[in-house]
């Protein structure tokens, strides 16, 4: 069997994002280090990385995607069988984690990239709704209609997002109370809030 031209590629980078996980484990290679040094360490040509990921910031995106998609796997198993609450306080411990420090810090780093190149970071931004749809189902299993749902877990995504920004930028500042904060912001949530008749 031939194999297309998007086929080998896709098999190839494939191979190539799995040398990268492997090497650089649950974390992210620094933005400092260059494409070079990054191909080095998992013994390959940076002329092959920049043709599968265009530059370090699209290492570092595909790698995040395939780690946080990792993460929710297993953070999902926890959705299963818990409340909305219990994922919230899953998921901030899963990110607060000191292993897990150079992810976030690579995260940001990549959302301030994606800020300002949308279309060069597409698959990375559409990856970031997951976390949102995950608790959305978990909002309307405890009551909430669907638009409802959205919200609060949009407003809750954000809300995890922003102390763990402000977490590493000040480390210790708030990260005892960060988890008690977020679930006071969406109390009440399994009441309806009722809406204004048209």
């Amino acid at each position: 069997m031939i194999l297309s031209n998007s086929e080998r590629k896709g098999s190839a980078r494939e191979r190539l994002l799995a040398r990268l996980l492997d090497a650089f484990g649950e974390a992210l290679p620094p933005p400092e280090m260059s494409l070079r040094e990054v191909a080095a360490r998992i013994e390959t040509s940076h002329a092959l990385l920049r043709y599968h990921f265009g530059s370090l910031s699209g290492v570092l995106a595909a790698m995040l995607k395939t780690q946080r998609s990792r993460d929710n796997e297993v953070l999902l198993e926890s959705a299963h069988q818990g409340t909305f609450d219990d994922f919230v306080v899953a998921i901030w411990r899963a990110y607060t984690r000191p292993e897990q420090l150079s992810r976030a810090r690579g995260f940001f780093y990549v959302v301030g990239l994606a800020a300002y190149g949308h279309e060069d970071f597409r698959e990375f931004v559409e990856s970031l709704g997951d976390l949102t749809v995950m608790l959305s189902s978990l909002a309307e299993r405890e009551g909430l209609d669907t638009e409802e749902a959205r919200d609060v877990a949009t407003v809750t995504v954000a809300a995890i997002r922003g102390l763990l920004l402000q977490e590493i930028l000040t480390p210790g500042t708030r990260s005892e109370d960060a988890v008690t904060l977020i679930l006071r912001m969406s109390e009440g949530r399994s009441v309806p809030r009722s809406r204004p008749e048209r």
